[in-house]
């Protein structure tokens, strides 16, 4: 019996070596996993460019950063920066410096939903457009993505401000196997982004927001269904399946970390808490919403190193 089972591995390995020799072994890590890591580059590196793409019967918008030095024979990671309420893909672009990543970032364009003004939003909040399916539209524009460009498959992370912070949590609950990390941003975390929540995964998130913003209240609001930050992140810290909180830790005069750690799958959730911080991108430059921003911190750079930490199996 031994002697047959050392002839049956020996003849799986001489089959690999013979597969090996052919040239069909499976691409390696460096040469990149999706489609248009064989293709030349939509537009330029280190540039921005509208596009478009057709998702559930909508021609949708996004406006797509390439880094400086993108080329197609590696894998580039890639930031889904979804904006606020009322807000424009390239308004975020401005303020919230994500286009100094060393990333591919799109940002997607909202529908224009309910209630006054003709302000773009997401699903999951009460006045998003009826009917639109945001997420669906999500997954179209990371297949059109990895069609046309080299996308690490496994570093594809969403972040956004406001509604679009929302959103992210909306994404994290029913599109993990493609979202590896969330970064929100002053939330808005009405309960259609998180109802019925049941991730394929544990999911990381690191989340920011200020404790005096007048918009998105750090107490909550239970008038219009939003929860308090603190209950918010602990309810993601049970799915993820943590076992600690760590101390509070002050890492600036205005800037407080919370972290839940020892959690399943090696993930992990953070929030920074930005004392007198109001509706706004902290680090940001240029208007991000109302109230104080602090410029302690770069929210950019400081989500960079959270994320980059983390990616799918």
């Amino acid at each position: 019996m031994k002697r047959a089972l050392s002839r049956t591995a020996a003849s799986v390995i001489a089959g690999l070596t013979l597969l090996a020799g052919a040239g069909l072994t499976t691409p390696s890590y460096a040469q990149g996993d999706a489609p248009g890591c064989r293709r030349a580059g939509t537009q330029p590196p280190g540039t921005t460019a509208p596009h478009t793409l057709v998702s559930g019967g909508l021609t949708r918008t996004y406006q797509l950063h390439l880094p400086e030095g993108y080329t197609a024979d590696r894998a580039w990671p890639v930031v889904l920066a979804f904006h606020g309420r009322g807000n424009t893909g390239s308004g975020t672009e401005e303020f919230s410096k994500l286009s100094t990543l060393s990333a591919i970032v799109a940002y997607p364009e909202g529908v224009v939903g309910t209630g006054d003004g003709q302000r773009q939003a997401w699903q999951g909040a009460p006045y998003a457009a009826p009917g639109v399916d945001d997420v669906a539209f999500t997954g179209d524009l990371l297949d059109a993505l990895e069609a046309g460009l080299c996308v690490d498959r496994r570093r594809v992370y969403a972040t956004g401000k406001s509604n679009g912070g929302g959103f992210t949590s909306l994404l994290a609950c029913r599109m993990s196997d493609r979202i590896a990390a969330i970064a929100p941003v002053a939330g808005a975390f009405y309960p259609g982004t998180g109802e019925n929540c049941r991730p394929a995964r544990p999911v990381p998130v690191i989340d920011f927001h200020g404790t005096a913003d007048a918009t998105i209240p750090y107490a909550g609001d239970p008038g219009r269904g939003l929860p308090a930050l603190r209950d918010w992140l602990t309810a993601w810290a049970d799915r993820d399946g943590c076992r600690t909180r760590t101390p509070d830790r002050a890492t600036a005069p205005d800037i407080t970390e919370s972290r839940w750690v020892r959690c399943a799958d090696g993930a992990e959730v953070r929030h920074v808490a930005v004392s007198g911080g109001g509706h706004t991108w902290p680090g940001a430059d240029s208007y991000s919403g109302g109230g104080h921003t602090t410029q302690s911190i770069e929210a950019h750079e400081v989500m960079w190193k959270f994320l980059r930490r983390h990616h799918l199996r």
